[in-house]
């Protein structure tokens, strides 16, 4: 699970950081879930209320080597974003919410595809579904083999889309991009959030780390230059300090995992 202490510091625990390249993410990780994930798979929640449809999604998926999670209902699918998620099938008729809500969320906070999978079969549904935040709308009945060929495609397309930005050296997360080579921190108006040296060091190590958990033993090292001086406490200030100045959507940017790193 997500582990905040109440007054910002880390105690016991280790630092985690997730990147993004083309779409906003957020900084998050749920041990409990990701020592269930298997090695080189990619991720996919399935949000759908019809439990016959979802087993039959969640089953097909599975032996086509993702590892699937299902949810019946938006707050399921918020509890399984907790862990880095690559793709999303999401129904537009959910019995805690609408869909196309649930989706700008998504967008918001993560850096998954949603391919929307419903039977709302609309012209006009279909062209929201796309211009909120669908990289793809699937009517029901569900084609398998269709719906496996669009999944590959949009993680291929987002794969190539975050090489691409790597070899820019700037990275995309939540509200913020980081640009490595300037080493500048802008938010979402363009406008520039100052960070100290260290501050900035330590924040493009956790980006950089691409989902990865970094243990504070890490971080001393990043940030210290051979500098007797920095201890845990001082990694322990620089979290503090930049999760004060990574305030945007209101969704915690950077999040601490008990035992894990």
């Amino acid at each position: 699970m997500n582990v905040r202490s109440q007054d910002g510091a880390l105690g016991d625990l280790s630092i985690q950081a997730s990147s993004q390249a083309h779409r906003t993410s957020n900084i998050v990780a749920d041990s409990a879930v990701q020592e269930l994930r298997v090695a080189g798979r990619e991720r996919l929640i399935v949000v759908e209320d019809d439990p016959v449809t979802r087993t039959m999604l969640v089953g097909y998926f599975s032996e086509n080597n993702f590892d699937v999670v299902g949810a019946g209902s938006c707050a399921e699918c918020r509890q399984a974003l907790r862990t880095r998620t690559d793709l999303v099938f999401l129904d537009v008729q959910l019995p805690d919410g609408d869909g196309f809500d649930l989706a700008k969320e998504i967008q918001a906070t993560s850096n998954a595809g949603i391919i929307f999978v419903t039977r709302r079969d609309t012209d006009v549904d279909r062209i929201l579904g796309l211009e909120v935040a669908g990289d793809h709308y699937v009517t029901k009945p569900i084609d398998l083999r269709d719906l496996l060929a669009r999944a590959r495609s949009v993680l291929r397309r987002r794969s190539i889309d975050r090489k691409a930005a790597r070899n820019h050296n700037s990275i995309a997360f939540g509200d913020w991009i980081i640009d490595l080579t300037r080493r500048e921190l802008l938010g979402s108006d363009g406008k520039p959030v100052a960070l100290t040296r260290a501050e900035f060091d330590l924040l493009a190590a956790l980006v950089g780390a691409d989902g990865r958990p970094l243990s504070r033993d890490y971080l001393i090292e990043v940030v210290s230059n051979r500098q007797a001086e920095v201890d845990i406490r001082t990694v322990d200030a620089l979290v503090a300090r930049l999760r004060r100045k990574l305030v945007g959507s209101g969704t915690p940017v950077i999040t601490t995992v008990t035992g894990v790193g």
